[in-house]
């Protein structure tokens, strides 16, 4: 895998691919919708639901799905489960670190300046590129330790899906 397609690779896993619009569209746009991590899925719409369903709808964690979901299509092995939980363990920090940012600036939004805006935006960034910094050296652990086909998976799962968040921030 080159660098490009690492790189890639793990903006997609920690925090989506990076959007080119401005600061302030991205600041506000991430005080509607949570900051999704470790490729986490979006929440669906909300719908009328009996207090059973909703009541375990609120209990599914989409950093754990998305764990899950990850660990069934790279087909992980017996063998790679240690790696595989070092990757995971990365996955869930930059995720809390993550969410713990994006509820602060949530919660402050209403009385920031724009300069703090800028800021708290900038502190985010900061966190996400800190985040990947971790992730790259235990995903391309589990990587080198892939055979051929699980390799050639992951690669056209990470692509396919830079490929669908850049296409949807068109």
């Amino acid at each position: 895998m080159n660098t490009r397609n690492l790189t890639l690779l793990c903006t997609v896993l920690v925090a989506g691919a990076a959007s080119t619009t401005a600061p302030a569209t991205v600041a506000a746009a991430t005080l509607r919708a949570p900051v999704m991590l470790a490729q986490a899925t979006p929440a669906p719409a909300a719908t009328t639901r009996t207090p059973a369903i909703a009541a375990k709808a609120a209990t599914v964690d989409p950093v754990e799905t998305r764990i899950k979901d990850l660990h069934a299509r790279l087909k992980i092995t017996a063998a790679q489960e240690d790696l595989w939980t070092n990757v995971t363990a990365v996955m869930r920090d930059n995720a809390k670190t993550m969410d713990a940012l994006r509820k602060a600036r949530t919660e402050k939004a209403p009385t920031m300046t724009a300069v703090e805006d800028f800021t708290s935006y900038g502190e985010i960034t900061d966190v996400h590129a800190d985040g990947i910094k971790k992730f790259v050296p235990v995903f391309s652990a589990l990587y080198d330790s892939m055979s051929d086909a699980q390799k050639k998976g992951a690669d056209a799962l990470f692509r396919q899906g830079s490929a669908q968040k850049n296409a949807a921030t068109r």
